[in-house]
């Protein structure tokens, strides 16, 4: 252990005033000689007693400790020569922040080159294809793509618009993108088929189809289908809907002439090429015609003895759920907020989609947005088992679907885990 330099002089100053004291002590101790006679001044006794070489009675004698004197020089003198070594071995210790030098403070080493770039993590891209043009009803995802609520989950979500609305679903059973919106019927219809779909949230939590009629028809209730012309948007509008309606009605299917309408089933209706349209999105269809000078009758399907059903819902490929579970798991999240957002914020929802998407701005839209939002589903990873087994049972029953499906192969919650 090295001892602080400052207590160097001290010590240095103690030995002097010892070695100054040993001699005045030594000198005073020596008798006096012949040169030196005593002076008048001294008194007779103190020559006398100097004579015989001792100081006089009652002088107080201090006598050095000469041995530790020179022990306390010796190691002032070690404590010296280590102070020495201390000094040399501090100016030829190399510099540098890898070496251990406790006597001397290390120097951080400067950098050679710029530091590595953060890599920002990792982004996984979903194509997600709607079930015709921009609609209200597709509101929580638009909501969160604008408000950057995939993103924050480091997804990459691309909206697209089918050409023809029985597309979606085939592609999706073919790999051609990730996740399809559609209807719940569809979903039943297709599985029955064969395909590998599965549903993995809802969008919109009841039915949004009605069979729309021109009221100036002849047409009023489902019994009276018989010898009409029917166009149909989609497949399970013709294979699901108006068939359980038909057969509620003990009509056959040849009684009633059907007609591929795709996206124009307005156009149709108005021209008087048919007389009523299934399928037809009721928040949108029946306004759109009243604009245009053409009144229509709305009936509900619900209210047909139809079973209530999610009206929209997305559906992913089956084959590949296991890899993109996560993904997915992370889009439906980014769903409910958005949902939850638009609840708490109608205006400002319709403000952002209109601005994102220019061609939901019409009157039509903005007189939907009000009871479509109402229908949004606040949960959308949530599954209804009861309501996905009764409507299986129901198809089933009446001969639309050729054997029952467990709810496990039409339906799962993402969140859940996989059993």
């Amino acid at each position: 252990m090295i001892r602080s330099v400052f207590r160097r002089p001290l010590r240095r100053g103690l030995l002097l005033a010892a070695t100054a004291l040993l001699s005045t002590l030594c000198a005073a101790a020596d008798p006096p000689t012949a040169a030196d006679p005593p002076t008048a001044a001294d008194p007779p006794a103190a020559a006398a007693e100097g004579q015989e070489g001792h100081p006089p009675l009652g002088t107080e004698v201090i006598v050095p400790d000469l041995e530790g004197l020179a022990e306390e020089t010796e190691r002032a003198a070690a404590e010296a020569a280590a102070w020495a070594e201390t000094r040399r071995r501090y100016r030829e210790a190399p510099a540098g922040p890898s070496v251990d030098t406790p006597s001397r403070p290390s120097v951080p080493a400067i950098a050679l080159r710029p530091a590595e770039p953060i890599e920002p993590p990792p982004v996984t891209s979903l194509r997600v294809m709607l079930d015709g043009y921009p609609s209200p009803r597709h509101a929580a995802l638009f909501v969160a793509r604008e408000r950057g609520l995939f993103a924050s989950r480091g997804l990459e979500v691309t909206l697209a618009t089918p050409a023809d609305p029985d597309v979606p679903s085939k592609l999706l059973a073919a790999s051609r993108i990730d996740l399809a919106l559609a209807r719940q019927p569809l979903l039943h219809l297709q599985v029955d088929r064969g395909l590998p779909l599965v549903r993995v949230a809802t969008l919109v939590a009841m039915p949004l189809s009605a069979l729309v009629l021109r009221e100036d028809g002849a047409i009023e209730t489902p019994a009276q289908l018989a010898g009409s012309r029917i166009g149909h948007a989609d497949i399970d509008s013709r294979d699901v809907l108006l068939a359980a309606l038909l057969r509620g009605a003990a009509i056959r299917d040849d009684e009633v002439e059907t007609v591929a309408l795709h996206f124009r089933l307005g156009d149709a209706l108005r021209e008087g090429r048919v007389d009523g349209v299934i399928g037809a999105m009721r928040h949108l269809l029946p306004r759109q015609l009243a604009d245009e000078g053409l009144a229509t009758r709305v009936l509900r399907i619900e209210e047909l003895g139809i079973p209530l059903h999610d009206g929209l819902v997305l559906l992913a490929n089956r084959n590949h759920l296991a890899p993109q579970r996560d993904a997915i798991r992370r889009l439906v999240a980014a769903i409910e907020e958005a949902t939850a957002w638009i609840a708490n914020h109608p205006g400002e929802a319709w403000a952002l989609m209109v601005n994102a998407e220019p061609a939901l701005d019409s009157a039509v839209n903005r007189e939907a947005w009000e009871m479509v939002r109402s229908r949004l589903s606040l949960s959308p990873a949530a599954l209804d088992q009861g309501r996905y087994r009764r409507f299986e049972n129901y198809l089933f029953e009446a001969g639309l679907i050729r054997e029952r499906h467990p709810v496990s192969r039409l339906a799962i919650d993402p969140g859940a885990p996989p059993r």
